[in-house]
């Protein structure tokens, strides 16, 4: 078969190696059928740390991508790729050199800089901090706190949507539409005070087996629970009550976090620029 060979890729870094990390995820993905292990060193901060990452390499020969504020740690890293004719790639110096000609100055070659702690960093730790304080309606006074409140039914993503918004310091309250429960008026409350809410809906389908999972997993949850026309009913009455409280809807049955994160952050730029237009035009779903 064609690609049935394992490949290797070596991610190094003298940081966390998140950027290495999802760059790479994102650079395969249009190689899906691809077999692929990502060999991962993070923190080479030292001659140790780097001879562990060459050492890794040597073992098991594959394309290097590496972001190395070092020189020296740069040069012995190239080198030992050449030694292996295995290509060596610093993905971001590009972009670096050309944001360097764009702005009319050098670089600063420190290491982490983009995981100072600085004043949007405490601001991410806040956001986290409140949306875990809000996770499935707790709510009180905070709520008015709010940058957006995520509502739908169970298993919608609204917490793992929540968290991601978090890391982007946006604060995001979750509460759930549970059959047969009232809202806390804090909600209407808040919503009557401005702060935006967006409902998340998926399909009934999507829903059930998702939930059908849980229920093998955990069976801490009422047997209908995954019940096909239990659902649909709760999406339906779900849909009312976003229409009736002009509340947009984002769909996220075939949506990644990343992706409903990404058009809720779009939804509440476009209330931000239309504000003072007519309202109803807020209430169209988002493709």
């Amino acid at each position: 078969m064609p690609h049935s060979r394992q490949h290797t890729i070596h991610l190094v870094s003298d940081s966390t190696g998140e950027t290495l990390a999802a760059l790479a995820r994102a650079c395969l993905a249009p190689f899906g059928n691809v077999s692929v292990e990502l060999e991962v060193t993070v923190f080479v901060r030292t001659e140790a740390d780097l001879d562990r990452a060459i050492a890794r390499l040597r073992a098991r020969p594959g394309l290097m991508c590496y972001t190395l504020a070092e020189r020296s740690f740069r040069n012995r890293l190239e080198a030992a790729c050449a030694s292996l004719g295995v290509p060596a790639i610093a993905p971001l110096d590009p972009l670096i050199a050309r944001l360097g000609e764009a702005f009319g100055r050098a670089p600063s070659s420190g290491v982490g800089l983009q995981h100072q702690i600085d004043r949007s960093y405490f601001e991410r730790i806040a956001a986290i901090d409140f949306a875990m304080a809000h996770d499935d309606g707790a709510l009180g006074t905070r709520l008015m706190q709010a940058d957006v409140i995520l509502t739908g039914v169970s298993r919608t993503s609204k917490t793992p949507t929540s968290l991601y918004l978090a890391n982007r310091g946006i604060k995001a309250a979750n509460v759930p539409l549970v059959p047969g429960r009232e809202l806390d008026p804090a909600f209407f409350k808040a919503l009557e005070s401005g702060i935006p809410a967006i409902g998340l809906t998926a399909s009934p389908l999507r829903l059930a087996q998702i939930r059908g999972e849980r229920l093998e997993a955990l069976g801490d949850t009422p047997a209908d629970y995954a019940d096909l026309d239990r659902i649909q009913a709760e999406v339906a009455d779900a849909r009312l009550f976003f229409e009736r409280h002009a509340i947009p809807v984002i769909d996220v049955t075939r949506r990644s976090i990343e992706e409903t994160a990404a058009a809720i952050q779009m939804t509440l730029r476009q209330r931000d620029e239309a504000a003072g237009d007519d309202p109803a035009e807020a209430t169209e779903e988002c493709p």
